[in-house]
C-alpha cells in the first residue's frame, strides 16, 4: 500500500531539501502530492520555478501518512504564517502521523507545538528561533514521528531516513541501489 505524503511549498523554499525529498520518496513508491501555499506556481530561494501538484486548500481535508516541509528562507517563514498550515499539521501530530521538516523549517513545527518534548535538529542559524525541545544539532533525528534534518547538506539522509520509517529499511536500501547515497 503506497503512503500519501504532503509538501507544502512556499516562495523562497529551499530547492535542494524539496526536489530531493520528493525525489527519493518517489522511488520509493510514495504518493507525494506536492502543494503550493496559494498557487501552484512556486519560487525557491534561489530562483527555481517548479509547479507544483496542486494548492494547499485542496488538500486540508486529506489524510495524509506524512507531512514533510522544506527549509529556506523566505519559504519557512511563508510557512509560518499560514494558520492552515499550521491547523493542518496539528492535526497530523495528534494523530501520531509523522511531521517531517528540514533546515530553517522545525520553526514551522514549533510553531504547531510538534517540538515540545521531542528531540529534533535545525539548521544551526534557527537554533535560537525554536522555542520548545531538545535541538541535537545532529545532521538527521528521529524522535517518534518526528523527523528533522539540519541543511540543504543532510537532504539525501533525511529524506533516506524519511523512506525507512515509513517503508523500512529494506525498501530504503533498495531505493539506494540506484543513487548510491552516503547513508
Amino acid at each position: 500500500m503506497s503512503k500519501r505524503i504532503l509538501i507544502p511549498l512556499a516562495d523562497g523554499f529551499e530547492e535542494i531539501e524539496a526536489v530531493t525529498v520528493v525525489d527519493i520518496l518517489r522511488r520509493a513508491g510514495a504518493d507525494v502530492v506536492t502543494a503550493g501555499l496559494q498557487k501552484r506556481n512556486v519560487t525557491g530561494s534561489h530562483n527555481l520555478h517548479l509547479v507544483a501538484d496542486t494548492v494547499l486548500e485542496e488538500c486540508l481535508t486529506e489524510t495524509w501518512d506524512a507531512i514533510i516541509l522544506p527549509g529556506g528562507v523566505p519559504g519557512t517563514p511563508n510557512l509560518a504564517e499560514d494558520s492552515r498550515l499550521i491547523d493542518l499539521l496539528q492535526k497530523q501530530g495528534a494523530a501520531n502521523q509523522v511531521t517531517a521538516a528540514l533546515c530553517a523549517a522545525p520553526y514551522v513545527l514549533d510553531r504547531a507545538g510538534l517540538t515540545r518534548q521531542k528531540r529534533f535538529t535545525s539548521h544551526p542559524n534557527w537554533v535560537e528561533k525554536i522555542q520548545a525541545g531538545d535541538n541535537t544539532q545532529h545532521r538527521v533525528m528521529i524522535d517518534g514521528n518526528l523527523i528533522t534534518g539540519q541543511a540543504a547538506g543532510s537532504a539525501m539522509e533525511f529524506a533516506f531516513l524519511i523512506v525507512e520509517s515509513l517503508f523500512g529499511p529494506e525498501t530504503a536500501d533498495a531505493v539506494n541501489q540506484g543513487v548510491l547515497a552516503r547513508r
